[in-house]
């Protein structure tokens, strides 16, 4: 079924907010994308685009025009903060070997964009919702004055979203004890087509490499018990992220000695919301469920989510909205839930304990090394596109 003359205004240019525009307008729909900023730029760095969100993208015919600005994943590496090998877990094993990429996240964006804009959707920049009221047709208002009608607002616009209190009140995260700092460095290691962990007493950091292996992409977290304030934009001073990881070697150490001015957060845990639509409305991606940084699906929660809208109200109307729910709701909880109790595992602070669980790791890695990989094929196989 095809949804053609829907009117669908999407709040946020980000990964989930186009790839929604995209597969609504691949069925029909009259797409209209408002973005506060003056241009479709996105903030932050590397992410990781799994199997499983790769699907979403080969449904819009754009996963080989990403593979082509992309890095291959080829292993995910567990090392000691001093480098030692912990466990490797061969990512060509897999049955969709090839799809598991390192993306610059301004890459996946600028791609989006201009497909989103080839195949007819208007973007329309510096648009900044203060307010959304669900109906027929729903209303967004917008600072400047003026005001958006649509048979469908789809609320993309992340952990700051205007449409989320609508339908959930006020949320209220609590700070998680752990900060994140972000950067992306010179590779002056020849970092190879792998994601590592680097894991210390009460921190780690995962590198990876970007753009053709120019680059390698950095974050790094530390148990704290100050605060920081939540968001993607804060400067730190690469001196205080140098001193957090001053026990770190080997290739850590050099490409930490890099960073010029990495970006800080403070990481929240927020529920998964309760209500994802109403009226005329529905929320997507970290609108819905923000997920912390420890199991790398931020982004391909956010491509199923965009798969999974245009295919429910394909089907169904805008009464399929129940149905994107019904598909969604269980399933991003288990991948949050198994988020948050990964980075623990990570930190491990006594040495003893530390030098035990790494002992056992490897021993797995070593018996039977495609073990660790298989207990992920619950999110990395996971196909999106057969819903419904």
């Amino acid at each position: 079924m095809n949804v053609d003359g829907l009117k669908v205004a999407v709040i946020g240019a980000g990964i989930g907010g186009l790839a929604a525009a995209l597969a609504l307008r691949a069925r029909g729909a009259e797409v209209l994308v408002l973005e506060q900023a003056d241009a479709i730029r996105e903030v932050g760095a590397g992410i990781q685009v799994s199997p499983n969100g790769m699907k979403v993208l080969a449904g819009l015919d754009l996963a080989g025009a990403l593979r082509a600005r992309t890095v291959q994943g080829r292993a995910v590496v567990l090392c000691d903060f001093d480098g030692a090998e912990v466990l490797r877990m061969d990512l060509t094993r897999q049955t969709d070997a090839k799809d598991y990429r390192f993306v610059h996240r301004a890459d996946l964006v600028d791609l989006l964009a201009e497909a989103a804009r080839a195949r007819g959707v208007k973007i329309r920049l510096l648009q900044k919702a203060e307010g959304v009221l669900p109906g027929r047709p729903a209303r967004i208002a917008l600072c400047h004055g003026d005001h958006v009608d649509a048979d469908l607002v789809v609320g993309a616009d992340g952990l700051h979203s205007v449409l989320r209190p609508v339908l959930n009140g006020a949320s209220r995260p609590f700070f998680t004890g752990q900060v994140a700092w972000r950067a992306v460095v010179p590779n002056v290691v020849d970092h190879p087509p792998e994601a590592r962990v680097h894991m210390g007493p009460g921190r780690h950091m995962v590198s990876y490499p970007l753009r053709d292996g120019a680059v390698v992409n950095l974050v790094a977290v530390e148990e704290r018990r100050d605060w920081a304030e939540e968001g993607w934009t804060h400067d730190d001073d690469a001196a205080n992220l140098l001193r957090a990881f001053s026990g770190f070697r080997g290739d850590a150490e050099r490409l930490l000695k890099k960073v010029e001015r990495p970006g800080l957060w403070g990481l929240y845990r927020h529920p998964v919301a309760e209500h994802w639509h109403a009226e005329g409305v529905a929320l997507l991606g970290d609108a819905a469920h923000p997920t912390l940084p420890f199991l790398a699906q931020g982004a391909n929660m956010a491509l199923e989510d965009a798969w999974a809208l245009a295919t429910a109200v394909g089907a169904r109307g805008l009464d399929g909205l129940a149905l994107y729910h019904s598909w969604r709701r269980e399933r991003v909880a288990r991948v949050i839930a198994a988020a948050n109790g990964n980075a623990w595992k990570y930190h491990l602070r006594n040495p003893l304990v530390r030098a035990v669980a790494h002992l056992g790791l490897g021993i797995v890695g070593r018996v039977a090394p495609g073990a660790m990989l298989k207990s992920f094929d619950w999110i990395y196989g996971f196909d999106v596109r057969r819903l419904g």
